[in-house]
């Protein structure tokens, strides 16, 4: 395989799980929304895990081809008036934000049982032809879901993490919260490149345990991920 074809291999192995991740993710947004009375996203057909109904050509293509190592997908829209009469707002929208990083979550942990049926009762070696891809694949996903889910539950807007903070800060902070909030992209930026230019990553320990874990399911997987 050559040079170039090596290139287009990385690239997909980090795209499709990509597009994948933040399709489900959208999609538990507009889910839980759904549920909650509001069908703007269903209607706007958002309300799918096909990734065309959310991809965004800067976050989702570009950026992620680019080698850049994070991605976002186009926001799923959300009308808190029409949310059921039962349904107060603010709980609502939270619980429409926190739909997202629980789908990641539970995505990670489907695509680990997935690589543990493969290697601990299958018995299927980790470098046995094909079977070397589908590991790789699934243990990209599992690494990526948990980054995209504890990424997202940092309380700095517009992440979904501040959306709920914004639920339970309490009434004699709103004040200082809401000026917080307008600096949201300021400060996201601040926690995107700050930790680099420290030279430390917020991810490294989320990181560091889920590989742990992964490995004591399928011993060996680190060597699938690090080739």
């Amino acid at each position: 395989m050559n040079t170039a074809d090596n290139w287009l291999l990385s690239k997909i192995m980090f795209l499709v799980p990509l597009l994948l991740s933040l399709s489900v993710h959208e999609w538990a947004h507009a889910w839980a929304a759904s549920r909650m009375g509001d069908d703007t996203a269903k209607h706007m057909g958002r309300l799918t895990v096909n990734p065309l109904a959310h991809i965004d050509p800067v976050g989702t293509i570009l950026l992620p081809l680019m080698g850049v190592p994070f991605g976002w997908a186009k926001p799923v829209p959300i009308n808190p008036l029409r949310f059921r009469p039962d349904v107060d707002m603010g709980k609502g929208v939270m619980l429409t934000a926190i739909a997202g990083p629980i789908s990641n979550i539970v995505l990670a942990f489907i695509c680990a049982m997935m690589i543990y049926i493969l290697s601990g009762i299958l018995s299927i070696p980790l470098l046995h032809g094909q079977a070397y891809g589908l590991y790789k694949l699934l243990a990209i996903m599992v690494l990526m879901n948990v980054i995209l889910a504890v990424f997202n539950a940092i309380p700095v807007p517009p992440l979904d993490g501040s959306r709920v903070m914004d639920y339970f800060v309490p009434r004699r902070f709103r004040p200082q919260w809401e000026k917080f909030y307008s600096l949201g992209p300021l400060a996201l930026l601040a926690v995107i490149f700050l930790p680099q230019m420290l030279g430390f990553s917020l991810m490294k320990w989320p990181v560091h345990i889920t590989v742990l874990l992964l490995e004591s399911l399928c011993p060996g997987i680190w060597r699938v991920l690090a080739r």
